[in-house]
């Protein structure tokens, strides 16, 4: 091993591992929020990159895709194996979950198979020794031929000596550390240069493929991988270094591969590992309720009811501090345009259509924090997992398998993530069905929609009306993806195969991270797209055909919204004011919000003052709660913002499936509107 300084190195390090194995939060410990977000080049999969500096020494992490194996299926495991073969990654950081170390060496066996520098950060050891079991590192390092770093993701230990050891490790030839202590006869060699040997009928195949591709390809790297990549008869690979092999081998070895490797895994947790049999009690305690077959469903919807309450008490209570601060920060603008004489148009512009827009959308953060608060604990716990696998009954009967409730999940926050989170699923169908489902999750941009609505018109049952909400995108996405899957080709859906992670404390640095990204984007939806577009309604609501117009009936907006009027009526939404603000929407969901506040000519529309000038307009003309809560329906189930559309057109790649799926929604919307208006009625 080299143990030369490198003083002043840049080192390019690339950070994978199993789902769920803390990889994630490891990375956030070196890089912070400080992150870069990007897709993968001729790909749609993210990647994050960040940077660390340890005093001279500066390292650009990769954070990879969360995988099980390097096996290209999924387009996750495609996008990790073209970056760790790349040039671009000097070491490889394999996170490993301790807790679960016979389930992550299947990865870290195929990592080391690569031939590239590989150190392993062994995370969650505060578990290990909750349970009482006991990991020999030595003779890991020893078997496997790797550094093994002990780390603590969570509490921020060993991440000195892990970037230390990729920092000496980086040009090293770990094979001639390895030491087994079994009989190894014949392929004694092999095992001093190789952590998996296999048996010697696989072996001797092994070696005449490497001699051959090497005499094909001499300038190929790591011919033994390659070689047993064509043993598992791995596509990618075969095409790209073709060579004759019917007189070598006939047939494929991947299931011998697979078993004997997980042989030589249970020959180093035998002899690394101590008080294996010790189990986590607690979490198969909390299991047996929360993954319940009957219970489970019901606990999902009360835990999820739950953090709607806690949105609507404590994001009320904080709202209303947002509220003074824009009332008085709308008085302090209005009085120093009026000391410098600016116009009455360009006055109203800035009051009544920027600040009236933007700051009623800003009043609503405290909701969003407290939400998406609640759900980074969810996330970080574990729990998240067991949604997906206790919803796969359910999702089997729309033709998908739990794992496609997780981008379905992800929609609770944003559509944009949740639709190419849809990219983890194999099958190209199961990706369309995700994709045309995923919409009718209400987003988190919904939900000042709700909390303007539902306080106005329900009281105390505000939080109620707001999580029928949520239930009712869930059923909606049910009932349309069960006649999806009936009116399309039958085909079995793949069986669910999803980690169930411990249960652990919520780490607070991630819970951060998690919330300040939502918040970050939302204030930047508010600077830019709600801004524009608070503008664009502004104008639009003042200037008709004659020019400046007095009334807002004669503007464009009303013009264009009146033709829609009759369409709407049954909906309950037939008034041109509420078309207007639903038009608005396609922009952001936001914008509803901010748009009733322009239409209206309320400045702080979200206080209780603002609310109640609202409520007696829309009375005036007849709104009553079934018209707001055939509003909340409409808005819910309608097409998504135009981000959303955007990527639903590039992750389908057919703008036939974007357009279908918009009719669709549309569709959807308002029949749902209409049967809840019309049968709300009959008890308004």
């Amino acid at each position: 091993m080299d143990n030369k300084p490198h003083n002043g190195a840049e080192l390019r390090l690339a950070f994978i591992g199993n789902p769920n194995c803390g990889k994630t939060t490891l990375f956030n410990a070196y890089t912070g929020a400080n992150l870069k977000v990007a897709n993968w080049p001729g790909v749609t999969v993210e990647k994050k990159e960040g940077t660390y500096r340890d005093h001279e020494n500066r390292f650009r992490l990769i954070d990879l895709p969360g995988i099980y194996s390097l096996t290209s299926y999924t387009m996750e495991e495609k996008v990790s194996r073209m970056c760790i073969l790349s040039d671009d990654v000097d070491v490889i950081i394999d996170v490993t979950d301790a807790s679960a170390l016979e389930r992550n060496l299947y990865l870290t066996l195929q990592l080391i198979e690569l031939g590239k520098p590989v150190v392993m950060a062994l995370n969650m050891m505060d578990i290990v020794e909750e349970r009482g079991m006991e990991i020999d590192l030595h003779r890991m390092s020893e078997m496997l031929g790797i550094p093994v770093i002990p780390v603590s993701a969570r509490k921020k230990t060993g991440l000195g000596a892990l970037m230390h050891a990729a920092l000496h490790h980086r040009d090293s030839d770990a094979r001639h550390r390895i030491e087994h202590h079994h009989k190894v006869g014949e392929n004694a060699e092999l095992h001093r240069e190789h952590a998996v040997v296999y048996s010697d009928d696989v072996e001797v195949i092994i070696s005449k493929l490497e001699a051959r591709l090497k005499s094909t390809y001499p300038d190929i790297a790591n011919p033994r991988w390659h070689a047993i990549k064509y043993l598992e008869n791995d596509e990618e690979i075969m095409g790209r270094y073709a060579v004759p092999t019917d007189d070598i081998y006939t047939g494929s070895y991947e299931s011998e591969i697979i078993n004997q490797k997980y042989d030589f895994i249970e020959e180093v947790i035998g002899e690394v590992m101590a008080n294996k049999e010790e189990k986590s009690a607690v979490t198969d305690k909390v299991d047996s309720l929360l993954t319940h077959r009957i219970w489970g469903i019901p606990i999902f919807l009360g835990i999820m009811a739950l953090v709607f309450g806690l949105t609507f008490t404590v994001g009320d209570w904080l709202k209303g501090y947002f509220e003074l601060a824009l009332e008085a920060f709308s008085g302090l603008v209005t009085n120093l345009l009026a000391a410098l004489n600016v116009s009455e148009f360009l006055t109203s512009l800035i009051i009544d259509g920027i600040i009236a827009g933007v700051g009623g959308i800003l009043t609503f953060l405290p909701n969003i924090i407290i939400l998406f608060f609640a759900l980074a604990i969810l996330e970080d716990s574990g729990y998240m997992s067991r949604v997906a696998y206790v919803m796969d009954g359910l999702m089997g009967k729309m033709g998908l398998s739990g794992r496609a409730f997780i981008p379905m999940l992800l929609g609770f926050g944003c559509t944009v993530p949740a639709v190419m989170a849809s990219r983890a699923l194999e099958d190209r169908r199961d990706r369309l069905k995700t994709i045309f489902v995923t919409p009718f999750m209400s987003c988190s941009a919904r939900l000042p929609v709700y909390v303007l609505l539902s306080d106005m018109f329900f009281g105390k049952w505000a939080g109620v009306a707001a999580f029928s909400m949520y239930v009712l995108g869930l059923v909606i996405a049910v009932i349309v993806a069960i006649i999806f899957n009936k009116a399309s080709a039958k085909y079995d859906a793949h069986t669910l195969l999803i980690e169930l992670p411990e249960y652990k404390t919520p780490n607070a640095h991630t819970i951060f991270i998690y919330v300040w990204e939502k918040v970050r984007d939302y204030l930047t939806k508010a600077g830019t797209t709600i801004f524009l577009a608070s503008i664009l309604l502004w104008f639009l609501l003042n200037f008709g055909a004659g020019g400046l117009v007095e009334d807002m009936s004669d503007s464009f907006a009303a013009v264009i919204a009146k033709v829609l009027v009759p369409v709407m009526s049954p909906t309950g939404l037939g008034y041109w004011q509420i078309i207007v603000a639903l038009i608005s929407g396609i922009a952001a969901k936001e914008v509803v919000v901010s748009s009733m506040s322009v239409l209206y000519g309320i400045s702080n529309i979200s206080s209780a003052e603002g609310m109640s000038l609202l409520e007696a307009q829309l009375g005036a003309s007849g709104f009553t709660a079934a018209n707001a809560l055939a509003l909340m329906v409409f808005v819910l189930l309608y097409v998504p913002c135009v981000a959303t559309i955007a990527t639903i057109k590039r992750e389908s790649r057919s703008l036939k499936f974007t357009l279908g799926t918009m009719v669709m929604q549309i569709g959807t919307a308002w029949v749902m509107s209409t049967l809840v208006f019309q049968i709300a009625n009959l008890f308004v």
